[in-house]
């Protein structure tokens, strides 16, 4: 599938990335993401609510915070994507459930695949909206098409993807070969697509699967273009 969407400047969070400069020398191939489960402040949110949060929760709320006054969309649906998800809670439980054979109701509260769109749209007031999206076979580019399924069949005219994924834990670390740096590391942006441009949404982009194979390509396709 090819074809002409219309981009927002993206939020973006990542360990060891900060500011317009970073993010750009990253995009560039001059700079690295940290391989760190560090995770943003929050510090316009209360301390109770996140103080639970895990560092996929924590960079979602940040990035669609950031999104909000950086692109003055107001409240527009969401499309969350992950690869992941909630992989280190997920683990824990899992940990728990071998080693005790039981696990707490309440360790899964947060655990649950929607679980930093959701946080996000609390923490931010976001009334109108999200669908959560797995793609199959960590299949961005699928997952990127799913998301934006509803401008492309017009029930919407413009949508913000939001894409987040942790630091996969150190106990996977013999199941999987990353096929770049970026792979494995901790990674959110959020941006606001249209079909057709406007005044803080008019980075035009072509929807190409090599471009958009990974969140990290489309991400750095999408800051050379900004």
């Amino acid at each position: 599938m090819q074809g002409s969407i219309y981009c927002s400047r993206p939020s973006c969070w990542a360990p060891g990335l900060e500011g317009t400069s970073d993010w750009l020398s990253w995009a560039q191939g001059q700079k690295d993401i940290e391989y760190s489960p560090a995770t943003p402040n929050l510090e316009f949110t209360t301390p109770l609510f996140r103080r639970r949060l895990s560092q996929i929760s924590r960079m979602t709320v940040q990035v669609v915070h950031d999104l909000k006054e950086l692109a003055e969309c107001g409240d527009i649906k969401q499309s969350f994507v992950s690869l992941r998800g909630e992989i280190a809670r997920q683990l824990s439980v899992d940990k728990t459930l071998i080693q005790e054979g039981d696990v707490m109701p309440a360790a899964f509260s947060l655990s649950v695949f929607n679980a930093p769109i959701a946080l996000a749209s609390i923490a931010c007031g976001l009334k109108s909206g999200y669908s959560a999206i797995f793609p199959a076979g960590s299949g961005f580019y699928d997952g990127l098409v799913t998301a934006i399924s509803p401008l492309l069949s017009e029930s919407v005219d413009r949508l913000m993807l939001v894409y987040a994924d942790e630091l996969i834990p150190e106990e996977y670390a013999g199941t999987w070969q990353p096929e770049s740096p970026d792979d494995g590391k901790a990674l959110a942006f959020a941006c606001v697509i249209s079909l057709s441009p406007s005044e803080n949404c008019g980075i035009p982009f072509t929807l190409e699967a090599g471009t958009c194979k990974s969140p990290a390509s489309f991400l750095k396709a999408l800051l050379l273009e900004a």
